[in-house]
């Protein structure tokens, strides 16, 4: 098991955005995290990654709790995210992005900037950002902005990938480039990943188990067709015309 959560609580003042959750990935696996908006699936992702620490509860990576490391410890002990709205450093070029996370990430010591610029051209590539290396990370399109944010998170050598909407804002040429390249992703790097998304042929897709919010709360967890036809996940989330 590479992650656990359990009976994790964050409240915002009088707002329970993640209520007592219990949550799992096994080592090689992609779990789809889905439900309305408002349900707590960032802040739950915000939780696991660090931004964040629980009012209850306990998360654990590898066995290790890590409830009060802080992010960039957990960043070295192989923990890396992507967001919904891409994060990246506007001022820098694209490949400057990504060597800085590979001299800051889960890596050797003593990297220099000249291997880590060298590298990095292994993940630009991967993401199909290579020739676009010297260009401003602020002057990319949004599907080239989660390609380089995805980069960025795998060149840090993570062990447990955290994906937030990437697909969103996509159209559908681009979200079936995206998914074949995330299954890609996860085979190459033998990953596990936790994936919140909204585009439901794509999570069906992509992962073997799906955890479903809402109002905070856990309403359903299971393979993906046994979650598309659980009557809470219909009446919360799918809805009748999807089912």
């Amino acid at each position: 098991m590479i992650l656990q959560a359990r009976n994790v609580v964050k409240r915002f003042g009088g707002l329970i955005a993640v209520d007592h959750v219990d949550l799992n990935v096994q080592k090689g696996e992609i779990v789809g995290l889905i439900g309305p908006n408002g349900a707590g699936k960032t802040t739950l992702i915000n939780l696991i990654m660090g931004v964040y620490k629980p009012d209850y509860g306990k998360i654990f990576l590898d066995g290790v709790d890590i409830t009060k490391t802080p992010p960039h410890e957990r960043c070295h002990m192989g923990i890396s995210r992507t967001h919904q709205i891409p994060q990246i450093f506007s001022f820098m070029d694209v490949i400057s992005n990504v060597a800085l996370a590979i001299i800051y990430g889960k890596r050797k010591k003593d990297v220099t900037l000249k291997e880590a610029l060298e590298e990095a051209e292994y993940y630009l590539n991967m993401v199909g950002l290579l020739e676009k290396k010297k260009i401003l990370s602020r002057n990319l399109p949004l599907y080239e902005l989660r390609m380089l944010e995805l980069a960025r998170a795998l060149a840090t050598n993570p062990k447990l990938l955290l994906v937030d909407e990437v697909m969103a804002g996509l159209n559908p040429e681009q979200c079936s480039l995206a998914v074949d390249l995330m299954m890609k992703i996860k085979e190459e790097f033998n990953l596990s990943i936790l994936w919140v998304e909204h585009v439901m042929d794509v999570i069906m897709r992509a992962a073997e188990r799906i955890i479903v919010l809402n109002y905070g709360k856990k309403i359903a967890e299971g393979k993906p067709l046994e979650v598309a036809r659980n009557e809470k996940v219909i009446e919360a989330y799918l809805g009748e015309a999807y089912a």
